[in-house]
């Protein structure tokens, strides 16, 4: 069985192939919805469950099979949960931006290079707004939510459905250079790292979305018998 990942951002789909690999054992192929043509879904909604369940219909209406979305992202306590479902874009669209910069770009194709130098303007405008909007505050609770739902044709009438949810604190300057998105800011209590500061090994130990697949491994094999 062919199931499609719902996403075209490189370093969420590297994370997401990691956390999935053992699924290769029960006869299933993993592809990203960018190396068959499928553009990124419109994601109009205010919860994750909802923009990720528009994600995996999205792909699996254009792939004609199964598919499994992730929409993720951090809420933190004194914003009222915010930046939430807007946390890819909390500054707003970051639209411009020359291809130089991505690490390892000499290895990738044009229009994925201008992507990932995007991506981390905009991840750079974001963390930057984020601490401006938490000056001065003691409360600096956060959480990293990661929600996954996996169809099996885009009009499944029984989506899987899991929640991983990852509690740090938001530092008052970014610490690491690894991972993507907000994560030079989250750190980790128990660990005394930042999230930015984590291998990837460690990273898919205890992330959000490590804990969101636990549970929906579980699922595939439970519903879909995987």
């Amino acid at each position: 069985m062919r199931l499609v990942l719902a996403s075209n951002n490189a370093k969420k789909l590297s994370e997401l192939l990691v956390l999935l690999a053992d699924l290769g054992d029960t006869g299933v192929a993993l592809v990203s919805q960018a190396e068959l043509g499928i553009e990124e879904a419109d994601e109009p909604f205010d919860t994750f469950i909802e923009n990720a369940l528009a994600k995996a219909r999205h792909a699996a209406l254009a792939s004609q099979g199964p598919a499994l979305a992730d929409d993720s992202g951090l809420c933190v306590t004194a914003l009222g949960g915010d930046p939430g479902v807007a946390s890819a874009h909390f500054a707003g669209l970051e639209a411009n931006g020359a291809a130089g910069g991505v690490a390892g770009g000499a290895d990738l194709p044009p229009a994925t290079l201008a992507r990932e130098e995007r991506r981390r303007r905009q991840d750079q405008a974001n963390n930057t707004l984020l601490l401006q909007r938490l000056d001065g505050q003691a409360q600096r609770t956060a959480f990293f939510i990661s929600t996954l739902v996996a169809v099996r044709h885009a009009t499944d009438p029984q989506p899987l459905v899991a929640v991983g949810r990852w509690p740090g604190q938001i530092l008052h300057a970014p610490r690491g250079n690894a991972g993507f998105g907000y994560d030079p800011l989250m750190f980790i209590p128990e660990l005394g790292l930042s999230v930015a500061e984590l291998s990837l090994e460690q990273k898919n130990q205890h992330s959000h979305r490590a804990r969101a697949f636990l549970q929906m491994r579980a699922l595939l094999r439970e519903v879909w018998g995987l």
